[in-house]
């Protein structure tokens, strides 16, 4: 077969393969890093059912911590597994010190299952930076 004709329908085939899975599948799921201020207006109107994700060491937790937060410890050998027991189907605002382990933390929630995951774009560090509140 030629060569160029073989490309040409590779490329094909894998055209209507991403069409099909844009507008037939079934994944709904969304996963958003968003700026301080825009997480702040996130939580300010938020979802319903949102659950607020603080996953630094109870230590840093008490330290301050966005209003409405439940700690969930990263450096816990049972983290994994800690999320996995959570619903899946509420959405979520996950938050760290600086942004490196709510970056591993997504991850882990996308190969979990999650379907709506909001992530506080440089940790609390960027959500004090910008001069909102913590508790």
């Amino acid at each position: 077969m030629n060569p160029t004709r073989t490309r040409s329908i590779a490329t094909a085939l894998l055209a209507g393969a991403l069409a099909l899975s844009a507008c037939g599948g079934s994944s709904t799921a969304v996963f958003e890093l968003d700026s301080p201020n825009q997480a702040g207006e996130l939580l300010a109107d938020a979802p319903a059912g949102l659950v607020v994700l603080d996953i630094r060491t109870p230590e840093e937790f008490a330290s301050g911590h966005i209003a409405g937060a439940n700690n969930l410890d990263f450096y816990e050998p049972t983290f994994a597994d800690s999320l996995d027991e959570l619903d899946k189907d509420l959405p979520y605002f996950v938050y760290c010190n600086s942004g490196n382990r709510s970056a591993t933390a997504i991850d882990t929630m996308k190969d979990l299952g999650f379907t709506e995951v909001y992530e506080l774009d440089g940790g609390i560090q960027a959500w004090l930076q910008a001069g909102l509140p913590v508790q």
